[in-house]
């Protein structure tokens, strides 16, 4: 199976990335979200991305800014992707935000499309349940930064198909990507054990144990981690994690879940990580990798 054209939903961080992906690709991108604005931002950042990938992956195709720019096409209805041969929905971690898109979806799509959700801990057979395809929804977790990671996170709802998870397999072998598929529940594996490294992160800070950098520094330099847990967390959104967080407390009901005060207490203020120029650390400019101080 080879796919031509994907349906981006949601234009933010983890969004901008799969489109990235996407485009490196050579797969014409359909990415939707509410405003115009929000996608040409969204469009600079992954021209922006596709510029430099060349020089972070050795591996991924030559794509040009002008070939990216012809095969991307921005949308703020639905009703666009309609065409598209499978869809990844990146939309916010709001349980009544994703009800209503996948309602919308299962009306524009054809039956026999996929919808893939990228969600962080939301369950697939939950999602599938506002459908009349469950057995076509099936969970892809992306992770960041998309172009660079070789591997995704699929996850089978209790309904989805044997042919849903190997067309989604398909896709992620266009990207070069290896699917490690797991069963289906809030958080899946991922996130239920990354999501306690960077809460728990957030608690040694708030009782003044560490700096953020003497906290990444152990992880890099111990454990051999490419990132600490707090420079993860403003990488993913310091409001993605604490919504996270959120969804797996009312999930287990336990509460090594429970969102630390000072991490609800920055996503409060604004400081919601690179996308904002500050969370944990302060960075140069809310688009740029390099931090100057902590925070």
């Amino acid at each position: 199976m080879t796919f031509r054209s994907i349906g981006v939903i949601g234009a933010g961080v983890i969004g901008v990335g799969v489109a990235t992906d996407l485009l490196i690709h050579g797969l014409h991108t359909v990415l939707v979200d509410v405003s115009d604005d929000v996608l040409q931002r969204a469009k600079n950042e992954v021209l922006a991305q596709v510029r430099v990938a060349p020089m972070l992956g050795k591996h991924l195709p030559r794509v040009t800014r002008e070939q990216a720019a012809q095969q991307l096409e921005l949308a703020t209805d639905l009703h666009h992707v309609s065409s598209c041969d499978f869809i990844i929905e990146n939309v916010t971690e709001d349980w009544k935000t994703k009800q209503a898109v996948y309602q919308r979806l299962d009306e524009v799509m054809p039956p026999e499309v996929c919808l893939g959700a990228n969600t962080s801990c939301f369950s697939i057979t939950q999602i599938g349940s506002v459908t009349r395809r469950a057995g076509k929804i099936v969970g892809v977790h992306f992770m960041n930064p998309v172009h660079l990671i070789p591997a995704v996170e699929v996850i089978r709802g209790f309904h989805t198909s044997d042919e849903t998870v190997s067309a989604l397999a398909s896709l992620l072998a266009q990207l070069q990507k290896e699917a490690i598929v797991v069963e289906d529940s809030p958080g899946f594996v991922s996130n239920r054990l990354s999501h306690l490294f960077m809460n728990e992160a957030a608690f040694v800070l708030q009782e003044g144990l560490a700096s953020p950098e003497k906290v990444d520094r152990i992880f890099k330099k111990c454990f051999g981690h490419k990132m600490g847990p707090l420079e993860t967390a403003d990488l993913i959104g310091l409001d993605t994690v604490m919504r996270s967080l959120d969804v797996l407390y009312e999930s287990f009901h336990d509460p090594k879940y429970r969102c630390c005060p000072l991490l609800r207490k920055l996503v409060h203020a604004g400081h919601l990580g690179r996308k904002t120029g500050r969370g944990f650390y302060t960075y140069m400019s809310a688009d740029s990798n390099a931090k100057w101080k902590s925070a």
